[in-house]
């Protein structure tokens, strides 16, 4: 019976100093002062260059929200978000009716280039069929069910002070039919 009772003493030795240690830390956090970061964060209508979408940064000492520590896109589309804009554009596209060549439907591209996946008509008809368009060849139909789609550019205006040969990047279009079909046949 001594056995247990000095079993019992040794557990409440042990842990009375750690106890008491944790109440102690715990008190002390939660009356410690928390300075809040002045720093201003610039809204979306602000940003007018790239060195605005670098954010301020956390203060020392502090972990960086989000949008303390976003850059670039990722900034740009979380600022967006704060204040109710889709930034990308993220809404699906019309799939209530089917594309033709006289009534399209429209992808908007920043781009000069754009992947739309096509589902078919009725929605969901098909698999997943993804089509390219181009600025140079901007209208594209889906080879399974044949919906129409138009790509309508959005982004800035090209730059007429940069001469650039069209096959800058090496890209070449792709090859078709049509272009081994001698011109008699035409």
């Amino acid at each position: 019976m001594l056995s247990r009772t000095a079993v019992a003493v040794a557990r409440r030795a042990t842990a009375a100093p750690v106890l008491r240690r944790s109440i102690a830390t715990t008190v002390v956090r939660r009356h410690a002062e928390t300075k809040v970061p002045t720093a201003h964060i610039k809204g979306l209508s602000e940003i007018k260059t790239k060195e605005d979408l670098f954010g301020p940064g956390a203060v020392d000492g502090t972990v960086p929200t989000d949008v303390e520590q976003a850059t670039g896109l990722e900034r740009l589309e979380i600022l967006g978000k704060m204040e109710g804009v889709d930034v990308f554009d993220m809404k699906p596209l019309d799939a209530s009716r089917r594309g033709t060549m006289e009534n399209p439907i429209s992808v908007r591209s920043a781009g000069d280039e754009q992947y739309a996946g096509c589902t078919g008509f009725p929605a969901d008809s098909h698999n997943v069929i993804w089509l390219t368009m181009t600025r140079e060849r901007p209208i594209e139909r889906c080879p399974e069910c044949g919906n129409v789609y138009k790509m309508n550019y959005v982004g800035p205006e090209d730059s007429h002070d940069h001469h650039h040969d069209d096959h800058h990047h090496g890209f070449e279009e792709p090859k078709t039919f049509a272009d081994f079909v001698k011109p008699q046949y035409w």
